[in-house]
């Protein structure tokens, strides 16, 4: 066996070395890229788990680091009205009746999870205002690090997140985008009105980490997996 493979390792030799300079060259190039392309591949950060499918939720230990104050939670605004035909709660710059309905029904899912230590911040944006006040019956004075968010937006997070409390930031896709950005996380496909980016925080180390995505519509699926 051990000279049929040595004389077939001698055949490919020959061939390679019998092939022109430039085919040579070609052949290198692609194992290269080849090899670039690999290693590309192994290296990406795994994608952002979907809280609401499989067992995620219970891998993360979503609901025992809620319990314990640990977790912030971006959520974005609730559908806007003036990229919807559909009929607008009050204001052009506000949100849309079906947008209320989308937040009240996001609300019941905090209230099931419990919201005796979680601090509420909303941008300066009427539909954040409203998605909040809708949501959780309170509203912020308007929080503008959660609209002007691009730099420096997981050190703002960091800064506003008290030991033991959980926080949610009624906020907006580019800020999510942000921290994402900032954690080195491949973002979601798309992140949709009303859905929010579970993050946890190291109470001792003040880490950051992503724990996944839930969708506005899906909270009753992750709620049913609660022990």
């Amino acid at each position: 066996m051990n000279s049929n493979v040595s004389h077939a390792l001698d055949e490919l030799n020959a061939r390679y070395h019998a092939l022109g300079k430039s085919a040579r060259v070609g052949l290198l190039a692609l194992g290269i890229v080849l090899m670039a392309a690999v290693c590309a591949v192994a290296l990406r950060p795994a994608a952002i788990a979907d809280l609401a499918e499989g067992n995620h939720a219970r891998k993360a230990n979503l609901f025992s680091l809620w319990d314990r104050g640990d977790l912030v939670v971006l959520m974005r605004h609730a559908e806007r009205c003036d990229h919807s035909s559909n009929p607008c709660l009050d204001e052009a710059d506000g949100i849309t009746v079906k947008g209320r309905q989308m937040a009240q029904q996001v609300g019941m899912a905090f209230k099931n999870l419990g919201l005796s230590q979680v601090d509420v911040y909303n941008s300066p944006l009427r539909r954040t205002e409203q998605t909040s006040a809708y949501a959780f019956n309170r509203t912020s004075t308007g929080e503008d690090w959660l609209i002007n968010c691009r730099k420096t937006m997981l050190e703002d997070v960091l800064k506003h997140k008290l030991d033991h409390r959980n926080m949610v930031l009624v906020t907006h896709s580019e800020c999510v985008a942000a921290l994402e950005q900032s954690l080195n996380t491949p973002a979601p496909s798309s992140i949709g009105y009303g859905s929010s980016l579970i993050v946890s925080i190291d109470p001792d180390t003040h880490a950051a980490r992503v724990l996944g995505f839930i969708d506005a519509q899906d909270w009753g699926k992750v709620l049913a997996k609660r022990p």
